[in-house]
């Protein structure tokens, strides 16, 4: 058995060992073996890191917008150089395979390369002559020290949504990464430091709930940024509202493909198929409900039913390998209990994954399909977040539409279908944040912004992308003359502009 590794915090541009004696053990999922132990930070900890942080954000927000594009330019080169030592860091703690980790880099590098943009971003708005002899124009400025706390299933794209436009902004941030997969955020922290980033302004403080919670209640910390589940998300929401800062914390979800009967059948099951199981369905825009309008039903089960043999479920390392394991031995237990609940309240259990060949080591599952699920079900009503694609039936578009429209979950959905006129109405009608039109999984692009409806967003700005900007900087408005001292007077009205 190889020496267990001991993960560290990042505070003031170095590695700094935990001082709590407390950590918690780091698997590698394909073997189920201890990897390493991450620190545990304390309040104590937490309040420290913090104070690094502000003492390094009143410098940073004072730096040109060209010395921060410059900076995220550095930073965006080094991403791009180091994506296959960040993927396989990916793939030793959280166990996707080697190139759905490579494209979470991608994805990721893509919103730093939004934020090299920041001079045009920050530009704001001018009047002249508003009034006579008066200018107005607004600008936007840094809140100053913001946290992000990010969930196991993305350990480098979903820092990089939040860090990357905070620090563009002139913010200091810092990191709560997962503490099932927290190596990534330590190397995202050097890389950031040779691209140039004075120190403190990026800080990774490792943790658990009293690390976020001392996160929520410090008072030098402006806002938080926040994925994970639901009922996370809205306890984030509350505690740090109440507190006085700035929230976006994105939920949990149950995406639905509604598929009609003219749908290109092939086209639809490929890509349902590799949105229900890429990642062994631990992703929060991943496909978990198949809707199968009128007589599409029979034919796209057994189109999807045909594909599933064909993964290859396997150690993400190897090359080859379509699936890897769930995260931790306990996760890949609780998903095969939602596949038992829903053969006994009567799903169709077309291929179930208890039972496949995987490898005996390691915390892996197979592929599930159940048919003839309703919405009563547990394995319907609740986030799996596991390799479990449920196929429910309606008769016609309207029902599916309301279907979608009735669960509480909102983040993403799909539309599989040749017409047009339907395409359209389920863009204007459907209760969902982000919508896709034959397209699977529609994460928008760095330039858009990323967030669900209802249930799956507290908070009232979508992440990444211009909404990200806003939520990093607040405005202020200037109202400016310069007056002739031979016209001035007393004047007791009300301001006008006239």
């Amino acid at each position: 058995m190889s020496a267990i590794t001991s993960i560290d915090h990042w505070i003031s541009g170095s590695r700094t060992a935990g001082a709590s004696g407390r950590s918690a053990p780091v698997f590698d999922p394909a073997t189920g073996q201890q990897t390493g132990a991450v620190a545990l930070a304390s309040a104590g900890e937490v309040d420290a890191a913090v104070k690094s942080a502000a003492a390094a954000a009143r410098e940073w927000r004072t730096s040109s917008l060209s010395t921060r594009a410059a900076v995220l330019f550095a930073f965006r080169e080094l991403l791009h150089a180091h994506t296959d030592e960040l993927a396989a860091i990916i793939t030793a703690e959280h166990g996707k395979v080697r190139s759905d980790a490579a494209g979470e880099v991608a994805r990721g590098l893509e919103n730093v390369e939004f934020a090299t943009g920041i001079p045009a971003l920050l530009k704001g708005g001018y009047s002249e002559q508003a009034s006579t002899g008066v200018d107005v124009y607004s600008i936007r400025q840094p809140l100053g020290v913001v946290a992000g706390i990010t969930p196991f299933n993305f350990p480098v794209m979903v820092p990089l949504w939040m860090c990357a436009n905070a620090i563009a902004c002139g913010n200091a941030f810092i990191l709560k990464p997962s503490e099932k997969d927290p190596s990534a955020a330590l190397r995202l922290a050097e890389l950031w430091q040779q691209a140039g980033l004075p120190d403190g302004v990026f800080t990774v403080v490792q943790g658990d709930r009293e690390a976020v919670e001392s996160l929520l209640e410090h008072p030098d910390v402006a806002a938080v940024s926040f994925v994970g589940s639901t009922p996370i998300a809205k306890h984030i929401y509350e505690r740090a509202t109440a507190a006085g800062k700035r929230v976006q914390a994105l939920g949990g979800a149950k995406n639905h493909a509604l598929v009609l009967p003219d749908a290109d059948l092939d086209l639809a099951a490929d890509a349902i198929v590799s949105a229900a199981y890429g990642s062994a369905g631990e992703r929060c825009m991943a496909l978990s409900v198949a809707v199968a309008v009128g007589d599409v039903g029979d034919d796209l089960v057994s189109a999807l039913a045909k594909r599933l043999p064909a993964l290859r479920i396997g150690p993400g390392a190897e090359p080859g390998t379509d699936m890897g394991p769930l995260v931790t031995r306990e996760h890949r237990d609780r998903v095969a209990g939602y596949v038992a609940e829903g053969a006994d309240a009567g799903a169709t259990v077309v291929s179930d994954g208890r039972t496949a060949d995987v490898p005996a080591d390691g915390f892996f599952l197979g592929t599930t399909l159940l048919d003839h699920v309703t919405p009563d079900m547990t394995v319907y009503r609740d986030e799996i977040f596991g390799p479990v694609l449920s196929v429910v039936r309606v008769a016609t578009f309207e029902e599916g539409l309301a279907l979608v429209n009735a669960n509480p979950y909102a983040n993403g959905t799909a539309i599989f279908t040749r017409d047009g006129g339907a395409a359209r109405r389920f863009r204007s009608e459907v209760e969902v944040g982000m919508v896709g039109i034959n397209v699977p999984i529609p994460v928008p692009v760095a330039y858009y912004s990323f967030g669900g409806w209802k249930d799956s967003l507290f908070g009232d700005t979508h992440m990444y992308g211009p909404e990200g900007v806003s939520f990093y900087t607040r405005g202020k408005v200037v109202t400016e003359r310069w007056p002739d001292p031979a016209t001035s007077s007393v004047d007791l009205g009300f301001p006008r502009t006239r």
